[in-house]
């Protein structure tokens, strides 16, 4: 009887076998991707050669669909066939696109020179989207911080270009549509207001703040999506003991991103002057005890119910690193969300729309 062979030997095999099954399940998707693109372009270009005879073109893809089903099975209805050439319509102009094509050196280009990171599932979402700006935006986050459909879904719902882009002034927003976000400074990574639907709590429910900490934590993966990208999660409640007095903060994170650590502390009701002082401590503790001569000064974030600006400004020197951001409970109202956009953008432009 031979040697017994150690599991670890099988599952090691098994998972290299099986990390192959699922690259070569990531290339077919993406090259279709491609395909279906090409496929878009040669119906609309079909579609065009018609001229004069108004009734070709309608004939185009009900004939192709019934041809492409004889001979390559299921996947060629007249639907999806409209959505490829949809697609190719949506993206054979995109100009925009080419910063998406230089970040991406590695993917191959289609015929118009684009480049595509995502899967076709993506890509049915994103062609939803009628403000180019925004779709690009939401592809570019979409492919490096590899969001799932689920995940792009979300960050759609919860207006995070919206929300983004009323925190910056105007040349920022461009930059969003062109690179995405860009983490640079603290500033880059707030948001107000955060959206916490996730936890499952109502608006204008009783619940203490312990309980919105343990409903944070028990969605964990959703709370470090909504807080962004770079954010680790270092510990809850955590401890540290000053002139023999015990203080606990809510929750610290680290930023890989701005190299510092974020402390976080979770508030029901309206700020007062008294928890801003509070983190005040948190970040002066950190700053002093536990960054490192290497690393960048803490961040402080006030998540709350009801803030007022005027407080916050009033209380805090203008480089404290501690920021006040609202929480909802519930997604936003994408169209009120869009119309404030616009009214800010035509404030910053000087009465024209950009």
């Amino acid at each position: 009887m031979g040697e017994q062979i150690s599991e670890t030997f099988f599952t090691n095999v098994s998972d290299i076998l099986e990390q192959a099954k699922q690259n070569a399940k990531a290339a077919i998707d993406l090259s279709m991707v491609y395909a279906y693109f090409e496929i878009g372009r040669l119906i609309v270009e079909e579609e065009q050669s018609g001229g004069q005879r108004a009734a070709y073109g309608k004939y185009v893809i009900p004939e192709l669909s019934k041809y492409l089903t004889v001979h390559m099975g299921r996947g060629f209805s007249v639907t999806n066939l409209k959505q490829m050439r949809k697609f190719y319509q949506v993206y054979a102009e995109d100009r925009i696109g080419q910063t998406l094509s230089d970040q991406f050196a590695n993917l191959p280009a289609v015929s118009t020179g684009r480049k595509f990171p995502l899967s076709w599932s993506h890509y049915l979402k994103l062609m939803r989207i009628d403000n180019a700006d925004q779709r690009h935006f939401y592809e570019i986050e979409a492919a490096q911080n590899h969001w799932g459909l689920r995940e792009l879904q979300r960050q759609f719902d919860s207006a995070l270009y919206e929300r983004l882009a009323l925190s910056r002034d105007k040349d920022k927003v461009m930059e969003l549509a062109l690179k995405g976000q860009v983490i640079e400074k603290p500033e880059d990574v707030l948001k107000d207001p955060y959206i916490l639907e996730f936890t499952g709590l109502k608006e204008r429910a009783e619940f203490s703040e312990c309980e919105l900490e343990s409903r944070l934590l028990d969605h964990l993966q959703e709370f470090l999506l909504e807080l962004g990208k770079g954010f680790a999660f270092i510990g809850r409640q955590v401890r540290f003991t000053f002139d023999e007095r015990h203080f606990r903060i809510d929750l610290v994170f680290y930023n890989r991103l701005l190299h510092c650590f974020v402390v976080i502390d979770l508030k029901i009701g309206e700020l007062t002057h008294q928890d801003l002082g509070q983190m005040q401590m948190y970040v002066n503790y950190y700053d002093r005890y536990e960054k490192t001569a290497d690393e960048n000064p803490t961040i402080g974030v006030l998540l709350c119910q009801q803030k007022s600006d005027a407080l916050v400004e009033l209380t805090l020197p203008t480089d404290s690193n501690i920021y006040a951001s609202k929480y909802e409970l519930y997604l936003p109202d994408k169209k009120e969300l869009q119309e404030k956009l616009r009214e800010w953008m035509v404030e910053e432009t000087g009465g024209e729309e950009s």
